[in-house]
């Protein structure tokens, strides 16, 4: 099945995942760095880092509405410090750790998202570090998929 789901979004937990793994569906989620946010293309305050984040119009209805999305930001950013990696290795090495994820769906337009992206394959979390990194989730509203 392909997922709306990364750690800004988490709603596919509740119903759909579930769902998947009882019937032995696998799961390759879109957005897995939510547009980027995850990557640090956004800052509070409204700042667009990135000129994806600058001309992504569909992101904004996504992602980077509250303080909670930018609390997950913050708990990425910290594993990725204590690790010495970048944030978008962390969030896809998390998501490829979650149950029936077999692939995220990955946009790539520079050689470093693909590096990122490949090496988030051998990257493995500790416990501690996937409880920092779920932590700060608060539900969302359904999202992506009208």
């Amino acid at each position: 099945m392909q997922n709306h789901y990364n750690l800004v979004y988490r709603e596919e937990e509740r119903e759909m995942i579930p769902l998947c793994l009882d019937q032995g569906v696998g799961c390759i989620p879109w957005s897995p760095l939510a547009r980027g946010l995850l990557a640090g293309n956004r800052e509070r305050g409204g700042q667009r880092l990135t000129l994806r984040a600058k001309t992504d119009a569909y992101g904004e209805t996504l992602y980077a509405h509250d303080e909670a999305d930018f609390a997950v930001v913050d708990a990425v950013r910290t594993v990725a410090t204590r690790r010495d990696l970048p944030p978008a290795q962390i969030a896809l090495a998390w998501l490829l750790g979650k149950p029936g994820v077999t692939a995220p769906i990955v946009g790539a337009t520079q050689l470093r998202h693909l590096e990122d992206a490949i090496a988030a394959a051998g990257v493995r979390l500790t416990e501690d570090e996937v409880r920092t990194l779920e932590a700060p989730y608060r539900p969302h509203p359904v999202l992506g998929h009208g």
